[in-house]
């Protein structure tokens, strides 16, 4: 319970102990103490209590923190709290979602982290995120749960995972919004330094700012959402296409020949290729059609180069 009702005693010595200064307070009905080996040490928290103090602020009964230190100690790690997100994510999203919001995560939370020193390795960070704490399967008792605590990981996954465990900000020190800044700048990058493709950035974006928004509109870990905080935009990228890398007509032909010969699906996929490249149809278009739904020219070698069409009046090789 918290309370307003708080007084700060003056500090006392008593001698013979390892510890002789000795601060008292209260909080509420409830005593409290902390003993400390010098002086300056226990004038300084006596003058944490003062400052709280005079800044109006709450102190809890039980435990005698004014609420923003009790805030602070009881704030879960971005770790342990992306690792509750996902998870509560998991049931209802669709696989794809499901991914999305693995793939942005796994690049976020190694960035909000109180030390780089000792880091695994970057590829053995993100699978470990990616395929272990940011996935859920079924546990023992049929539960949903995170997959590295189903199943055992390799030894690599499991010393990955302990690190960010144990090195993971608090999700209360991101009241402090530029230490947001170094996840914005991964989630721009791909893994080897360069620039990641605009919508791949607006997409992983779009997951952080949900996850920040459920952080502080459901949550209330954080008092508000530190990306609107944060002045900050991506690095522009050229986005045009490379003709050098769109296969000619020679060239695809050759490659959807190349499927049509690999194996027993291989007719099936040449005509599922062929539709995609000559008629540029999505795959969901291309999975419906029938060849009812189709005009085709005869199967001769006379009309190998001519056009079909389709019921809805568009034309196909």
């Amino acid at each position: 319970m918290l309370t307003y009702d708080v007084d700060v005693w003056s500090i006392r010595k008593r001698a013979g102990r390892p510890k002789p200064y000795e601060l008292r307070w209260r909080a509420g009905a409830r005593p409290h103490s902390k003993s400390f080996k010098l002086k300056p040490q226990a004038d300084g928290r006596r003058s944490e209590l003062m400052t709280a103090l005079r800044e109006r602020e709450q102190f809890d009964e039980d435990t005698g923190l004014p609420a923003r230190e009790l805030a602070d100690r009881d704030s879960p790690t971005w770790y342990d709290h992306a690792t509750a997100y996902a998870l509560m994510k998991w049931p209802r999203a669709a696989a794809k979602h499901r991914a999305g919001i693995a793939e942005a995560l796994a690049v976020v939370i190694p960035t909000l982290v109180t030390t780089t020193r000792g880091t695994p390795d970057s590829k053995t960070l993100r699978a470990a995120l990616y395929q272990w704490a940011f996935r859920a399967v079924p546990g023992p008792d049929g539960e949903m749960t995170a997959r590295h605590t189903a199943e055992e990981p390799p030894p690599e996954i499991r010393s990955a995972l302990s690190w960010l465990s144990g090195h993971s900000m608090k999700v209360k020190a991101l009241e402090d919004p530029a230490l947001l800044r170094p996840a914005l700048e991964a989630l721009s990058r791909r893994m080897d330094g360069r620039k990641a493709a605009e919508n791949t950035a607006r997409r992983k974006r779009m997951v952080l700012s949900n996850f920040l928004r459920y952080t502080v509109e459901e949550k209330g870990l954080l008092s508000a959402n530190p990306l609107l905080r944060v002045d900050w935009t991506p690095p522009e990228t050229d986005d045009e296409i490379d003709f050098r890398y769109v296969p000619g007509p020679a060239l695809a032909r050759s490659f959807i020949t190349a499927v049509r010969d690999s194996g027993a699906r291989g007719q099936h996929l040449e005509a599922f290729f062929g539709c995609l490249y000559y008629a540029a149809m999505r795959p969901a278009e291309i999975a419906s059609l029938k060849a009812s739904d189709c005009t085709l020219p005869p199967a001769t070698e006379e009309a190998a180069e001519q056009w079909g069409g389709t019921a809805a009046g568009g034309e196909s090789p």
